[in-house]
């Protein structure tokens, strides 16, 4: 059995930035791209096994084919979507719904549950989560007078930060920042605000109907959407939060942790550093799978991944 690395999918967007081509040496990124979507099975972006038995395979068939190498979970779809975001301008304020909403609204199987690890940001950094609007009233006259540096609220951050984003919670990603991001396989957002931001001579469309139905009034993000890895153990699985959707784990290897892969599959991302992983050569950029009932797993080296499961 294989452990699976697979092509990512690129995406050039207005606020993108050169660091997927610079730093990770992404084949095709450009001075424009703001996400790789390293481990996905939307159809917005299905990405491609790129060695071993299921080479040239995309994870949505090989997930629709061989459901045993995922534990034989009955998700209809491959649940989860890891990508890095390279923002070198600021993301729109925004805001995700729930299973329930886009299953009514959208015809979609997920609704858009999300988690940052913050792996670079500049100094003094703070990322919108949250904000002050205390009824529905309230927040609908606020998002309609474009009040909104007194409707968000300012999160201070720094880089080895983790937060939580449940659907309901305006955020938004600022210029400077590079983030892993573990999410349910979804692309619904809906901007709330775009800073009237043109895009080939026209401003993006803003979402303030569905907005104003899914924002979570009054707010609960609060400041226990953040988790800091400082002083986390190294050479080990350090878990940073377990909900119905996902669980997700930093790993910071210096010399070597084994992992009993008895989850229904495990993904990995090497945010920095370089080792491997049994017989696989691992580097700065890479996204694999180590699929069920696999066995024991070695990692060794000098790098920092992020693991995640359902």
């Amino acid at each position: 059995m294989d452990i699976l690395f697979f092509d990512p999918c690129l995406k050039d967007v207005v606020w993108g930035g050169n660091k997927l081509r610079d730093e990770f040496h992404y084949e095709g990124a450009g001075d424009s791209t703001g996400e790789c979507w390293g481990i996905s099975a939307h159809k917005n972006g299905d990405g491609k096994i790129k060695n071993g038995t299921y080479s040239g395979m995309t994870l949505s068939a090989l997930y629709r084919d061989h459901r045993e190498l995922f534990g034989n979970i009955t998700a209809e779809e491959f649940p989860l979507l890891v990508k890095i975001i390279d923002a070198k301008a600021d993301l729109s304020i925004q805001v995700h719904p729930d299973d329930a909403y886009v299953k009514e609204h959208e015809d979609c199987p997920f609704g858009k549950t999300e988690c940052w690890y913050i792996m670079d940001c500049p100094e003094n950094a703070t990322l919108v989560i949250g904000h002050h609007a205390k009824t529905r009233q309230e927040l609908a006259d606020m998002i309609h007078e474009d009040r909104y540096e007194e409707l968000i609220k300012q999160l201070p951050v720094k880089k080895g930060d983790f937060i939580q984003i449940v659907p309901g919670t305006v955020h938004a990603i600022k210029g400077g920042f590079t983030i892993l991001e573990t999410q349910q396989s979804s692309d619904i957002t809906y901007r709330v605000y775009d800073y009237k931001r043109l895009v080939d001579g026209k401003e993006r469309p803003l979402h303030v109907k569905q907005s104003i139905d899914v924002i979570t009034v009054p707010d609960e993000s609060g400041e226990k959407a953040l988790v800091s890895t400082e002083g986390m153990k190294k050479d080990a699985m350090n878990l940073l939060i377990a909900c119905e959707f996902y669980k997700v784990w930093k790993m910071e290897v210096e010399t070597s942790v084994n992992v009993e892969q008895k989850y229904p599959f495990l993904l990995g991302s090497v945010l920095d550093g370089c080792g491997r992983v049994n017989e696989y050569e691992l580097k700065k950029g890479d996204h694999f799978m180590i699929p069920s009932d696999y066995g024991n797993v070695k990692f060794e080296g000098n790098m920092e991944l992020i693991l995640s499961t359902v």
